[in-house]
């Protein structure tokens, strides 16, 4: 996509997107992140800071905060200027887990790779806004999604996903020295323009996938083991850190988190919007309202409870498709095909059959 069809791509889309993107309660890490790698592609620091819309103060205080907004606009004005599709790449491989704050300290600090794990779900909202993080495992592979939430231009979008991935890859090596042996990085576009330098520094990278996530295959058991960085002293201060700045998010962004954590199926199915209501003591009407401030639906959070969890069921091959499109609340299997085909490019048993290929 040419540079102005870009920028004004990405400001059409930041201007339909709801109010929270313009708050600034997003670390400053990942615009400058951006910014770094463009300068070193030749780019100007003050024309990026001019397109962006952020101040120099702002950028370089090192416990800024900006808006999802202002990251966005940095993210294209530094590929616009740039032309380089693999900033994302760089970007993310300048930002070790030390890069994370509080969140990148309780991991480190964590007592196994699985704990780590828990914790980056459980924050995850702290860091990875825009994005949400799916983890699914089977006995012999991990998957760790990522599923934007919010429309981008597809550029920008490739390249938001391709700084979190790499940086969370970065971050896995870290935590597990002896990663299992078949490693891939998965993105959804093709291979951009100046990726050829980081073949060699990167796992496998899988372009033009259905999934953009970090995929392990192999000994899991790996993730078990102690990590030599174990702190549990550390580790309790650090996440006492975390749940602080999660309360200081908004708290419509709260009302969707629990949300989404309340919509699991049980015995009769997912909840109503009136049980959902319930559970979250508010009235179906408040919580509809909540929902629409934030850009987003009841049936929006169901679709993706249901892509979510039809993704965990399908990891366990004992299960039966047909069982599991009925768990999810799809009568009919050909409706539950459908839809799983629309949420990844793949069929229920072509998705099975990938992950059991490895």
């Amino acid at each position: 996509m040419p540079q102005r069809e870009l920028l004004t791509a990405t400001t059409e889309q930041l201007a339909s997107l709801p109010a929270w993107v313009r708050q600034r309660n997003q670390s400053a890490t990942y615009p400058r992140a951006f910014m770094e790698a463009a300068v070193e592609s030749g780019a100007s620091r003050e024309q990026l800071l001019q397109i962006a819309g952020v101040a120099s103060e702002q950028i370089d205080d090192p416990a800024g905060r900006l808006s999802l907004h202002e990251t966005w606009m940095m993210g294209a004005a530094a590929l616009s200027l740039t032309g380089n599709g693999s900033l994302g790449f760089a970007s993310g491989d300048r930002m070790p887990l030390t890069a994370h704050g509080n969140l990148g300290y309780a991991l480190m600090c964590a007592g196994s790779p699985r704990e780590a794990i828990t914790i980056l779900e459980r924050f995850w909202h702290l860091r990875g806004r825009g994005a949400r993080l799916m983890v699914s495992e089977s006995e012999n592979r991990l998957l760790m999604e990522l599923v934007m939430e919010l429309r981008a231009p597809d550029a920008l979008r490739d390249m938001l996903m391709s700084s979190m991935l790499t940086s969370m890859y970065r971050g896995m090596e870290f935590l597990i020295p002896q990663l299992p042996e078949q490693r891939e990085i998965w993105v959804y576009g093709p291979a951009p323009a100046g990726f050829d330098r980081w073949r060699s520094l990167l796992p496998t990278v899988r372009f033009g996938m259905p999934q953009a996530g970090i995929s392990l295959t192999g000994d899991i058991t790996l993730l078990d083991q102690p990590l030599p960085t174990a702190n549990p002293e550390a580790l309790s201060l650090a996440l006492a850190q975390c749940e602080r700045e999660s309360a200081l998010v908004d708290d419509d962004d709260d009302i969707l988190r629990r949300a989404r954590a309340a919509l699991i199926p049980g015995v009769d199915g997912y909840p109503s919007p009136e049980a959902l209501a319930d559970s979250l003591h508010l009235t179906p009407r408040t919580l509809r309202r909540r929902l629409q401030e934030q850009g987003y639906s009841y049936q929006q959070l169901l679709e993706a409870a249901r892509r979510r969890d039809s993704c965990q069921m399908l990891a366990d091959p004992d299960l039966e498709i047909r069982r599991i499109g009925e768990a999810l609340g799809y009568g009919d299997p050909a409706n539950f095909t459908r839809a799983f085909k629309t949420w990844t490019g793949l069929s229920p048993r072509e998705w099975r059959k990938r992950q059991d290929d490895g």
